[in-house]
C-alpha cells in the first residue's frame, strides 16, 4: 500500500509541474505524445486524474495514522493519579518568608 501511495503521490507531483507548464508557457507534457488530443496523452492525463482521486480517498486513512503516530496517548485515570504528587512536589509550597518578600 505504501508503493501505491508512493506511486500516486508522484503522479500527481508530475502533473502539477505539467499545469504550471501550461499555465506560464502554454506547453504541457501531453505535447510530446503529440498533443492533447493524441490517446497516449489522454491515458497519461486519466492516469493523473485517477491517482488524485486515489489519494483523496486515502487522505482521512493517512491523516489518522499520522496523527496516532505524532499525538501522545492518553493516560488512565491510574497514571493520572500517579503523576499528581510528582507535580505537587515540584511546586514549592508558599511560606511566609516568599510572601514578606513581595510586599
Amino acid at each position: 500500500m505504501k508503493k501505491l501511495n508512493s506511486t500516486a503521490y508522484w503522479i500527481l507531483i508530475i502533473g502539477g509541474i505539467n499545469w504550471l507548464l501550461i499555465g506560464l508557457f502554454g506547453w504541457g507534457i501531453g505535447m510530446i505524445f503529440g498533443g492533447q488530443s493524441a490517446i497516449i496523452s489522454r491515458v497519461i492525463y486519466i492516469i493523473i486524474g485517477l491517482s488524485a482521486i486515489y489519494l483523496i480517498s486515502e487522505h482521512e486513512d493517512c491523516c489518522k495514522a499520522i496523527k496516532s503516530i505524532v499525538s501522545k496517548p492518553e493516560m488512565s485515570k491510574s497514571e493520572e493519579s500517579k503523576s499528581e504528587p510528582e507535580i505537587q512536589k515540584a511546586v514549592p509550597a508558599s511560606n511566609s518568608e516568599n510572601t514578606s518578600e513581595v510586599q
